[in-house]
């Protein structure tokens, strides 16, 4: 019997304490610190055939699962264990530079002018149009490299630098490569409707999208989400309804970009097309909070876009008097150049004034109900991004004693080991 012990955890986080997901049934709550989480102390978890085998106190693990005899054996003593960071919306396949328009918004220059200037996406389309598929995949490589380093064990990644077939097939083939070639798992979504192109009319823009990407994108058989940008200057309620009934009528499940600088409605359409999740929320109400909630919707907010934006933060009491907890995202791209987790729940934190263990479940079990990662929507055994018996055997030990330890030590990377599967893919414990 081959097995993987991480033991003498001064805490180990199970997962949610209660149900988080704050559907129709769920009871309005006050969430104080530490009830949203389940933990244990002085606790060992057991991982066998990639998946949690067993969690309980660490003296009886230890008895029943000897050290000398694992094949990998963790000392995570003063330590917390963490179930692997699921990062549920990124733009992670890019390539070029635009730290120049990072002070061009220090100087006053809005997103929408950026974008209206052909910067932007649209730079960055150009960037991804000129480079080689091997180029892409190689770039996105880098990067998971980066995110593993910072406890991401499953990460979403969707394409959209391409605004045409050729493009975004090629965009997402190289995400197929990424996550083949990496321990992080990659998740695809298709974004063809993330901007318009240079000189191009939206509406026949759409029409593309709709009668040529998608079939193709179908046929190659990559992507499992379809994504699309609802936003004034970009894409209309109705544009958006198109693209996401047509990429559904191809198996694609939907996704949106949703009030982000204008309330358009696009909640409202995640929650009649039953999205896997609605993205962003800046500037939504709580009637559209109530509406993705009882639709089962997973809502992701997105704090280090507000940061780099210097916009503000969204609101969290539609969530709290709910009892629902949002999923929390790191939207790493050319222009959030922040692929950490850790540093996303800080910002949840500071910003937002989430307690670290909504942060936590932000960034893990909530991560993973965005990307349909969550086998059962009750938090019920074998759900990803925690550690209940049966999940995945992917897990994050930091330097710090409880959970708290990851927002709060935000100028450093606290994480000293991740392990896949149960396999070891980042040490850095002393």
């Amino acid at each position: 019997m081959s097995y993987t012990i991480v033991y003498d955890a001064a805490e180990l986080v199970v997962g949610p304490a209660n149900d988080v997901s704050g559907g129709v049934d769920a009871v309005s709550v006050t969430i104080e610190e530490g009830s949203v989480l389940d933990t244990r102390s002085d606790a060992a978890v057991v991982i066998e055939d990639g998946e949690v085998a067993e969690i309980g106190a660490s003296d009886e693990l230890v008895r029943q699962y000897p050290i000398e005899n694992a094949a990998t054996a963790v000392d995570a003593a003063e330590r917390c264990v963490l179930p692997g960071f699921v990062d549920a919306h990124t733009h992670a396949l890019f390539v070029g530079d635009r730290s120049d328009e990072f002070e061009a918004k220090l100087r006053g220059q809005t997103y929408q002018e950026i974008l209206a200037e052909g910067g932007g996406i649209l730079r960055t389309v150009r960037n991804v149009r000129d480079a080689s598929e091997e180029k892409l995949r190689n770039r996105l490589l880098d990067h998971l490299d980066v995110m593993l380093a910072h406890g991401t064990t499953t990460v979403e990644v969707k394409s959209g630098y391409g605004l045409n077939t050729e493009t975004e097939l090629k965009m997402l083939s190289a995400i197929a490569g990424g996550d083949d070639g990496h321990p992080v798992d990659v998740v695809p979504t298709f974004m063809g409707a993330h901007a318009i192109p240079e000189g191009a009319d939206a509406d026949d823009y759409v029409d593309a999208v709709v009668d040529d990407q998608l079939p193709a994108v179908a046929d190659q058989g990559i992507a499992q989400f379809c994504d699309v940008f609802c936003e004034e200057d970009v894409f209309t309620l109705e544009q958006s309804r198109r693209v996401l009934e047509a990429g559904a009528e191809h198996g694609l499940t939907p996704k949106i970009h949703a009030d982000e600088f204008e309330r358009l409605g696009g909640t409202r359409l995640a929650a009649e097309l039953g999205a896997a999740s609605a993205d962003h929320l800046l500037q939504s109400t709580d009637w559209d909070v109530r509406a993705l909630l009882e639709a089962g919707v997973t809502p992701v907010l997105l704090p280090g876009t507000a940061f780099g934006l210097g916009e503000g933060y969204p609101d969290l009491e539609p969530y709290r008097k709910r009892g629902a907890v949002p999923a929390v995202a790191t939207d790493f791209n050319p222009n959030c150049h922040a692929p950490s987790p850790g540093f996303a729940a800080t910002l949840a934190c500071v910003g937002m004034g989430m307690t670290p263990g909504e942060a936590i479940l932000g960034i893990t079990e909530r991560g993973a109900a965005a990307i349909d990662r969550n086998r059962a929507s009750d938090g019920a055994a074998g759900t990803a991004g925690t550690l209940t018996v049966g999940a995945p055997g992917d897990l994050v030990v930091i330097d710090g004693p409880s959970h708290r330890h990851l927002p709060y030590n935000f100028g450093v990377n606290v994480v000293e080991t991740v392990l896949k599967s149960g396999e070891p893919v980042v040490s850095r414990h002393p």
